[in-house]
């Protein structure tokens, strides 16, 4: 299986062991997966690469899990985010939600579970994309009829500065 059809997963969790050993069995099922033991450092993985899904320790030292999933989905509209957690309280729980966290996971988590979460949250993530490009489609479509070739170019500039 070559890179573009692995999904591409961004783990974080400030237990460097736990973090080693789920990193060498997610590679097993075929996943790329770029690895950060902080918030600081998953930040800027995500800002340097790009991600199909993340998976973050809801307790970390520092900027914790809801913090980074705050920061994650802000800057990467597409990215689903699952969070591990063996300490989530409801209230932990419904923040995560409302940031936009797919599925938050207790820790430790059966890893077929785990591997299945990723699955279904990378499906999601396809889906969002795919709704998004159509809708795009539907706009340059839109542009293109009746309108002089320098009003589909200031169309185009528009839809592509509204993306980011």
């Amino acid at each position: 299986m070559d890179n573009y059809n692995k999904i591409h997963l961004l783990m974080v969790d400030d237990e460097a062991k736990f973090l080693e050993t789920i990193t060498k069995r997610l590679k097993l099922k075929f996943f790329e997966i770029t690895s950060a033991t902080n918030g600081v450092d998953a930040i800027e993985a995500a800002r340097k690469g790009q991600f199909d899904v993340a998976v973050i320790d809801l307790q970390m030292p520092g900027i914790d899990g809801v913090q980074v999933l705050e920061i994650l989905k802000k800057n990467h509209k597409y990215l689903e985010v699952l969070i591990l957690s063996g300490h989530a309280t409801v209230e932990s729980a419904v923040d995560c939600t409302k940031l936009g966290a797919f599925k938050i996971l207790e820790k430790p988590c059966e890893f077929d579970k785990l591997v299945d979460a990723i699955k279904e949250a990378y499906e999601k993530r396809l889906k969002k994309k795919f709704e998004h490009d159509q809708l795009r489609i539907k706009e340059i479509e839109a542009l293109a009829l009746g309108q002089s070739p320098l009003g589909i170019l200031k169309g185009l500039a528009k839809i592509d500065k509204d993306e980011k």
